[in-house]
């Protein structure tokens, strides 16, 4: 006991020398803010080891098998997992290409967790849901793939077929909604069932809720307080893994999403469709990204792995023509290199795109002018987790978890290269200086340790005059 207690002082005092919550930033959804990436203030570690401890400030096991991403605000962190009566099933990672669907359709409980941040500590757990899954997983998926949404006061997590949830800071159950069967798989092999993944965001007191699957997809806001609709518009896409993103637009926020069908702004205030376009990889992952008046779409698979860099001003139908890199509405594309899995991160001028075998590509964000491609690995490695980054230093995951740091900027530099000793699926969260790691069976806060007090001198420890 006193082994986590006096790890939980130190994780304080890294906390408190940070400075205060907001001045750590939060991490509110799927790779924080507007789904950047980016932290505020300094960097994690350069380096960590488990097995010494060293800049390991704590290590919480969480139950279940489960990819989503853990999210902050102020002293808790909250994540979910999905937990099977009969145990976790396969979990295949690696670089492959089998469409089948995991045998693991037994009974499932399916959780919210709160943790405390200084601690690692377990604050409370609930069970949002449990039976057998409606939808299989792929074998490289979880039944609690989309991360939760959190704005101090509210959490939502999202279990696709198994309902959406509102939680309050303390655990309390505020509202919760189920919208049937949620079938996301392969469009091309409706069989292939392959589990939900669309993130929640909470954007000014309301819930965005993102459903791209084979029948009846939609795009939805709800009031965050008490889960009242307020507007749903249908979807004509494949099923899509992907979390939508906000972006203000002379004045008025705009939803963004990924797609192959229907890639598109809408406009927050009412569901209308601002601009659209078709086309591109029709495994949609990756959420977009925002800068420069722009926004950063990528997806693959299929013929073409794009990356579009769609003006903010965009209006109407604005697909590309066939071999097209550039038009009124889009600065400019690449037609191949685009990312399967991850989301890129866009840094300064640059945009970097990771692929799921690990090259590396920056960009130029303004112009598409590519500075290098590098592997991060040449052994084979496969990169699911998505790249976050903090004080001009990017953290790429392997799913082995093996994790890369790399110096931003327009020339390659590999600064280090750590182990989480677990595979790690989930995107890591950043803040305060503190990267949170969430592994096969662990969530990990690695963080500068304080120094410990030089003792003092043996003669002037409590010695008479």
């Amino acid at each position: 006991m006193h082994v986590r207690r006096a790890a939980a002082a130190v994780a304080a005092a890294a906390l408190l020398a940070a400075g205060s919550a907001t001045a750590q930033g939060e991490w509110p959804s799927f790779r924080g803010p507007r789904a950047a990436g980016i932290a505020p203030g300094p960097a994690p570690p350069l380096t960590w080891d488990l097995e010494s401890g060293t800049n390991v400030l704590w290590r919480t096991e969480i139950p279940g098998l489960a990819h989503s991403s853990p999210v902050i605000w102020g002293d808790r962190i909250y994540l979910t997992t999905a937990v099977g009566e009969e145990g976790d099933g396969e979990l295949k990672v690696g670089l492959y290409g089998d469409v089948a669907a995991a045998d693991d359709d037994g009974v499932h409980s399916y959780w919210v967790y709160a943790l405390d941040r200084a601690s690692g500590d377990v604050v409370w757990k609930r069970k949002a849901y449990e039976g057998k899954p409606a939808i299989r997983r792929h074998t490289k998926a979880s039944h609690a793939n989309a991360t939760p949404a959190t704005d101090g006061e509210h959490v939502v997590a999202f279990f696709g077929s198994e309902g959406l949830y509102c939680y309050d800071r303390e655990g309390n159950l505020r509202w919760k909604k189920s919208f049937g069967v949620l079938d996301a798989g392969w469009y091309f092999m409706p069989t292939a069932q392959w589990g939900f993944g669309n993130s929640p965001v909470i954007h000014d007191g309301k819930v965005i809720v993102l459903a791209d699957v084979q029948k009846g997809g939609f795009l939805a806001l709800f009031d965050v307080r008490d889960g009242r609709p307020l507007w749903r518009v249908a979807r004509d896409d494949v099923p899509t893994w992907t979390t939508p993103t906000v972006v203000e637009v002379g004045g008025r926020p705009q939803i963004v999403v990924n797609g192959y069908r229907h890639i598109g702004g809408y406009d927050f205030a009412s569901g209308e469709v601002r601009w659209k376009m078709k086309g591109g990889g029709d495994i949609p992952v990756p959420a977009p990204v925002a800068g420069h008046g722009l926004v950063f779409i990528t997806n693959a698979h299929g013929r073409q792995s794009p990356i579009y860099a769609v003006r903010q001003s965009a209006e109407g139908d604005v697909t590309l023509a066939d071999g097209a890199t550039a038009s009124e509405h889009v600065a400019w594309a690449v037609l191949r290199g685009g990312a399967y899995m991850q989301t890129p991160i866009l840094l300064g001028d640059e945009l970097y795109v990771c692929r799921d075998n690990g090259a590396l590509s920056c960009y130029d964000a303004k112009t598409g002018e590519r500075h290098y491609q590098e592997r991060l690995s040449r052994s084979g490695r496969g990169f699911t987790a998505s790249a976050v980054a903090a004080g001009g230093r990017i953290y790429y995951a392997s799913e082995t978890g093996d994790v890369f740091v790399v110096q931003a900027g327009k020339s390659f530099k590999l600064l280090a290269q750590n182990a989480l000793g677990e595979i790690t699926m989930a995107t890591p969260a950043i803040a305060g200086g503190v990267l949170y790691a969430r592994t096969r069976h662990h969530l990990i806060a690695i963080g500068e340790k304080p120094a410990a007090p030089t003792p003092p001198p043996a003669d002037a420890q409590g010695s008479d005059p």
